[in-house]
């Protein structure tokens, strides 16, 4: 479901599929809902490993929401997600891998 060439990450919410995905206006909503900075103090937190819980459920909000999701971090925090708190920081991190990343052409 979820295309890696678009930047988009799949993630499972009651066993339903989503495609989620860091466009311009979520990553601007993102930004406001954390109050970072920049958006490089939030990849410097997850890359030495220094993320929230708070920061991972942004992002999965930002991203659920960049692929269309309509929900909320209220929605989202009544949900089961595929994977657990694991599942949800992976999909973080590899939503914000994708944003900032190029992929390779074939």
């Amino acid at each position: 479901m979820a295309n890696p060439w678009t930047g988009e990450v799949a993630i499972t919410l009651n066993g339903v599929p989503h495609a989620a995905k860091l466009t311009l206006g979520a990553l601007a909503e993102l930004e406001a809902e954390l109050g970072t900075g920049t958006l490089v103090e939030l990849v410097e937190r997850f890359e030495a490993g220094r993320f929230s819980t708070r920061d991972v459920l942004m992002l999965v909000v930002a991203g659920l929401r960049g692929g269309g999701w309509g929900g909320t971090a209220g929605d989202l925090m009544a949900v089961e997600i595929g994977g657990g708190p694991v599942g949800a920081a992976r999909a973080a991190a590899e939503l914000l891998a994708r944003a900032f990343t190029v992929p390779e052409a074939r």
